[in-house]
């Protein structure tokens, strides 16, 4: 299975969301499955590539040209696809990935997630999503979440696009035990 991870590229956060990014590549590799992500040797993106890596898996980054200039790539992907800007990166990602886990990032991750929460709730990717909430962090996006239910903006229904779990493992089991939701029209009548 080909398994898209969105997740942070800061080599200055908490150790523990590091853990996090090596255990959820050392489950990929380990499973026989095939790590798809933004193509990054640093911060947790390079811990869950070395990690896959490491456990016998296989990597597949897509990374845009202009941090491929930076110098920022894992060049030891078994696949590397260099595309002209984030748009196109994020849409190859979606186009190849079976399967989402979105670990703790900060804005590229928040913007890849969106735009796979709204491309999921409307039936164009049906496949499964798990945010795996490390310390707690996507804590307050399931509260704005549930602000969006609460105050009309979406269905409370919707929701069943994602699932919080709280580790790499509940992540793997989340996307092996996946069953496509029945999806309700976006739009109140």
């Amino acid at each position: 299975m080909k398994v898209c991870v969105f997740c942070s590229s800061s080599d200055a956060v908490d150790p523990v969301y590091f853990a996090a990014a090596t255990e959820m590549g050392a489950l990929i590799g380990a499973g026989g499955h095939t790590l798809v992500y933004g193509g990054g040797r640093v911060g947790m993106m390079g811990a869950v590539a070395r990690a896959v890596h490491g456990n016998g898996g296989r990597v597949v980054g897509i990374i845009p040209e202009f941090m491929h200039r930076k110098g920022v790539a894992y060049e030891k992907c078994d696949e590397l696809t260099v595309t002209a800007d984030m748009r196109e990166r994020k849409a190859r990602m979606m186009e190849t990935s079976e399967a989402f886990v979105a670990l703790p990032g900060g804005f590229g991750t928040l913007e890849e997630l969106s735009e796979l929460i709204t491309q999921l709730q409307f039936g164009i990717i049906v496949r499964p999503l798990a945010l795996v909430n490390t310390k707690s962090f996507f804590d307050p996006l399931a509260a704005l979440f549930q602000r969006f239910y609460q105050d009309r903006f979406a269905k409370p229904e919707l929701g069943q696009v994602l699932t919080l779990v709280p580790d790499p493992a509940e992540a793997m089991r989340h996307i092996h035990a996946f069953v496509p939701p029945r999806l309700v029209s976006k739009w109140f009548s």
